[in-house]
C-alpha cells in the first residue's frame, strides 16, 4: 500500500507543480491584462471576443465549460455583464469562482468609477447602469489598477509563484506608465477638441486626453434616439463645428453615418476592446490604435 502511495505522489505532484492557473475573463481587455501579469504560469481565455458587445452575449455551452474549469474568473463588474453573465455562472457549478470566493475577481473593485447616477434609476432610462460607467479599461491608468487586482490574486491562488507575478506586474507597470507619457503627448493636439459618440463607451478614455464628448447619439442606452433628439444633434455639430462622430464597431454604424451626412463631420467606427480591429492584439496596442485613428480623423 505505501508504494502505491508513493507512486501516486510521485503522479501526481509533478503535475500539479507545473500546472497552470487557468484564467477565465469577461472581456478580452482584462485578458490581456492577465496574460501581462501571469505570463508563462497561466492560460487565459476570454467569453467575448473584441468585436462583441459585452452588454448583451447570448449564453453559449461553451462559455459554461470554460468557466466550469476556471481557477480565476474575472469580470469588468459595474454590472456591464449583468444581462449575461449570472446564468452562467451558475450553470458553471464551479464553486472556486463564485463571487466572494478566492478565484473571483470583479476588477472594478478599486477603479475610480465616474458618471455615477443620482437620484432614482428605472428602466424608463434604458439600460442605464445605476453603478457607474463600466468602460473604464479604456483609461490606461485603470490597466495599472487592474494589473495589480489581478496579481494580488494570483499570488493568493499560486503563493508558491508569488515572485514571479509581482516581477511580471513590476515590468508591465513601467512599460505602460512609460507608454502613458509617450501617448498623452502624442494626444496633446486632440485636448479641447468636441467629438460625438453613439454610447458613453469613451468617457475614460476622453477624460483621459482631455477630449469633450459634446452628445452622443443614444441618450438613452439601449433605446434608439428619437427623430427630436437627431434634430438637436445636427444643430450641435454644425454650431459648434463639431468635426468627428465616433461610434463603437459592434453597433449599428447607420446612425452614425446618416447623422455625418447630414454635418459633414467625419464619421469613425472603431474597436474599444482587444481584438476588436486586425492587429490590435494587446493592451497597449488598443491605445495604439485610438489614438492614431483620433489624430487622423481631427
Amino acid at each position: 500500500m505505501k508504494k502505491f502511495i508513493l507512486l501516486l505522489m510521485l503522479a501526481i505532484f509533478p503535475l500539479s507543480a507545473n500546472a497552470k492557473v487557468n484564467i477565465v475573463t469577461t472581456t478580452t481587455d482584462l485578458a490581456a491584462i492577465a496574460r501581462e501579469v501571469g505570463g508563462e504560469l497561466v492560460s487565459v481565455e476570454s467569453i467575448c471576443r473584441g468585436d462583441q458587445d459585452p452588454h448583451y452575449l447570448e449564453p453559449k455551452p461553451s462559455y459554461v465549460v470554460k468557466m466550469n474549469r476556471a481557477d480565476l474568473f474575472v469580470e469588468v463588474g459595474l454590472d456591464l455583464e449583468i444581462g449575461w453573465l449570472p446564468v452562467l455562472m451558475t450553470q458553471s457549478r464551479n464553486p472556486k469562482i463564485q463571487r466572494g470566493s478566492t478565484g473571483y475577481l470583479d476588477a472594478s473593485r478599486d477603479i475610480p468609477v465616474i458618471e455615477i447616477p443620482a437620484g432614482k434609476v428605472d428602466r424608463s432610462m434604458g439600460d442605464i447602469h445605476p453603478l457607474g460607467n463600466p468602460h473604464y479599461w479604456l483609461d490606461p491608468r485603470n490597466g495599472l489598477i487592474i494589473a495589480r487586482e489581478v496579481a494580488d490574486k494570483l499570488s493568493v491562488l499560486d503563493p508558491a509563484n508569488q515572485p514571479a507575478y509581482r516581477d511580471n506586474l513590476a515590468t508591465f507597470e513601467s512599460r505602460l506608465k512609460s507608454r502613458i507619457a509617450a501617448w498623452q503627448s502624442l494626444a496633446a493636439s486632440l485636448r479641447g477638441k468636441d467629438i460625438v459618440t453613439h454610447h458613453k463607451v469613451f468617457s475614460y478614455f476622453a477624460n483621459w486626453l482631455g477630449i469633450t464628448i459634446a452628445d452622443v447619439i443614444e441618450p438613452k442606452p439601449g433605446i434608439p434616439a428619437p427623430p427630436s433628439h437627431i434634430t438637436s444633434l445636427i444643430d450641435l455639430i454644425k454650431s459648434r463645428q463639431i468635426h468627428l462622430i465616433v461610434s463603437e464597431n459592434y453597433y449599428d454604424p447607420k446612425p452614425s453615418w446618416e447623422l455625418g451626412k447630414k454635418t459633414g463631420a467625419v464619421v469613425r467606427d472603431l474597436a474599444t476592446s482587444v481584438g476588436g480591429e486586425t492587429g490590435v492584439t494587446t493592451y497597449e496596442g488598443l491605445f495604439d490604435y485610438l489614438i492614431g485613428e483620433l489624430k487622423g480623423a481631427l
